[in-house]
């Protein structure tokens, strides 16, 4: 397994979070889902520039329009693989704009059992600048979760 070049210091940052979900795809297939197939459940189509090889750096953006709004905003999304273990976990940098991370490089780490005919995933997301963000993507994850096994049946 190839190492991370450097890893973000999370220690001026202590805002985590953590969600897990009982998943009906198989982890190989989320596993696929996160590493190369992300504009079929999350990020806006024809936006993704991702490779899944520790070190990679990727790049996509994500498009919402809330009902309050006339017009969509994009949310760009940047990072690089740290670890990537075939069909049981990924670990990666995530940094957002202003409504996100506001900047910060912080890590996503899926990990993801086997259970029955499905998986059980746990995401952990770690070093928020404020407890603003991390609420935020307390209650954004688990709709993304969602997503990815809906589009995954």
């Amino acid at each position: 397994m190839n190492q991370p070049l450097t890893t973000p210091d999370l220690g001026a940052r202590p805002f985590h979070l953590t969600v897990e979900r009982e998943m009906d795809a198989s982890p190989e297939a989320i596993y696929e889902g996160w590493t190369e197939r992300i504009d079929r459940w999350f990020a806006a189509p024809g936006t993704v520039l991702m490779r899944p090889e520790v070190n990679a750096a990727f790049f996509f953006e994500t498009v919402h329009r809330f009902e309050n709004q006339e017009k969509a905003d994009r949310y760009p999304h940047y990072g690089r693989f740290l670890k990537l273990e075939k069909a049981r976990l990924l670990e990666l940098t995530w940094v957002t704009g202003p409504k996100g991370t506001k900047g910060a490089e912080t890590v996503v780490t899926v990990e993801l059992y086997p259970r029955g005919g499905g998986t059980q995933l746990r995401l952990s997301h770690a070093g928020f600048p404020d407890e603003e963000s991390r609420d935020q993507h307390a209650v954004a994850w688990p709709y993304v979760l969602e997503q990815l096994d809906n589009r995954l049946k």
